[in-house]
């Protein structure tokens, strides 16, 4: 597909957006009434209210409903910018997109939240029209998760990008490679590393192993019982199960609805004091910050269920993580995460993980769409706030680099003998 960004697309309407929406509702605010007036104008044919009411839908728990009338907006409209920002930086930057549930792309809305660039949204997939022309831009961004579902649109956007004509983040060959069983073997052998294999299984291969449970290490290399077990795609800890037998696995074949799950081997990572420490970690142009560390007696392990609301101990644990983060963990881990950031080879992406007995970095996920946000009350985390916005002006910065480096690049390509042109330097060539 070839675009040409000298003749910029139609104008984008104008959204709300997921993280404004999705404050409200951390923020445990009524969206009825918000419901009801984007209903009404997306009953008028409006698309920008069809895409805005997709995520009250989905925040309220009717996934199905809000990514098939997802799926009639982007038939009216693919092009869509947030409107509840001010910007502070002068940076566009352009996200590609794919339709589906909010897990299949990364939620750039709260970085550009909180690092103030102005932000638009292309939505692009097999089955939706090539636009014949791209949004002005400065910077684009691969915005797709590297969940299955997303293979066939990453593929496409392979070629694509190849003539992309502005910098371009997050390469969909390598999100290609970020499959969860994939990526679990390809850091295999890493120093400092503990990454369990994972392998993708159908529930009739599942039903064999429960029959014959000695061929555990016929389906995956260092398979131990207990097993850690998922559904394929699933995320935020949906159908996470540990079986610790053959039975219990069987037992939960029985409950679940799927035909498809991952299983790994499961390690106990509890510190001496018996509790579960989960690090989120995101790997921005290479360098590690932390999002947040979540301590749990519990080995599943999310933050809202971790009780660090209710416990002061807890929350200054993690203040002092933060603050010492890159004398301390990052240090300790440094070899291990500048393996990660090589062996991925994306400019963003995050790393659920944990550390196990013997010292190492213990990778439970390794994916480019975890969320980050600073929705958390400033009254409990006052900590959260300046570290999250290092972590958003440390994205800003990468996309500022991206920009600068390409501008200079463009700008000695076209001087004689390789000088610098002369004239205004902030004077950009229109590209095709």
């Amino acid at each position: 597909m070839t675009v040409d960004v000298a003749q910029p697309s139609a104008a984008p309407h104008c959204v709300q957006g997921l993280a404004r929406l999705m404050r409200r509702a951390f923020a445990a605010e009524d969206l009825s009434l918000e419901a009801q007036a984007l209903l009404q104008r997306a009953h008028a044919g409006d698309a920008a209210a069809m895409y805005d009411l997709a995520i009250v839908l989905q925040l309220r728990g009717d996934e199905a409903t809000g990514v098939a009338l997802q799926a009639e907006a982007l038939q009216l409209q693919q092009h869509y910018r947030l409107n509840d920002l001010s910007p502070q930086s002068p940076l566009k930057v352009l996200a590609l997109m794919a339709p589906g549930n909010l897990m299949s792309n990364i939620p750039l809305e709260f970085l550009a939240e909180g690092a103030g660039f102005q932000l638009e949204l292309l939505y692009l997939s097999p089955d939706l029209p090539r636009p014949l022309s791209l949004p002005e831009h400065d910077v684009a961004i691969v915005g797709l998760s590297e969940l299955d579902r997303n293979r066939a649109n990453l593929a496409m956007l392979r070629p694509l990008v190849e003539h992309w004509p502005k910098p371009i983040l997050n390469d969909p060959a390598a999100l290609l490679q970020m499959g969860r069983a994939e990526i679990s073997c390809r850091l295999q052998g890493q120093a400092g590393l503990d990454v369990p294999l994972t392998r993708a299984m159908a529930r009739d291969q599942l039903q064999l192993l429960v029959a014959e449970p000695e061929s555990l290490e016929q389906w995956l290399a260092d398979g131990q019982w207990p097993l850690i077990i998922r559904p394929i795609d699933s995320h935020a800890g949906q159908g996470l199960a540990c079986v610790k037998t053959p039975a219990e696995l069987s037992r939960y074949l029985e409950e679940a609805t799927e035909d498809g799950f991952f299983i790994s081997r499961f390690v106990n990572y509890a510190s001496l004091d018996g509790q579960f420490r989960k690090y989120r970690i995101m790997l921005i142009d290479g360098e590690p910050h932390l999002a947040h560390m979540a301590i749990s007696d519990h080995w599943m392990v999310h933050y809202l269920n971790a009780g660090m609301v209710d416990s002061e101990a807890k929350r200054q644990e993690e203040a002092r993580t933060m603050a010492n983060f890159s004398q301390g963990f990052a240090r300790r881990h440094s070899k291990a995460l500048a393996a990660i950031a090589e062996v991925c080879g994306l400019d963003y992406l995050g790393i659920d993980c944990g550390e196990s007995a013997d010292g190492r970095l213990l990778v439970f996920e390794v994916g480019a769409a975890m969320n980050v946000h600073a929705m958390d009350p400033v009254d409990i985390f006052p900590y959260k706030q300046p570290q999250m916005q290092r972590l958003f002006t440390a994205f800003e910065s990468m996309l500022l680099r991206q920009h600068l480096d390409f501008r200079i690049a463009r700008r000695r390509a076209a001087a004689p003998f390789g000088e610098p042109p002369r004239g205004q330097p902030g004077q950009a060539k229109q590209v095709g």
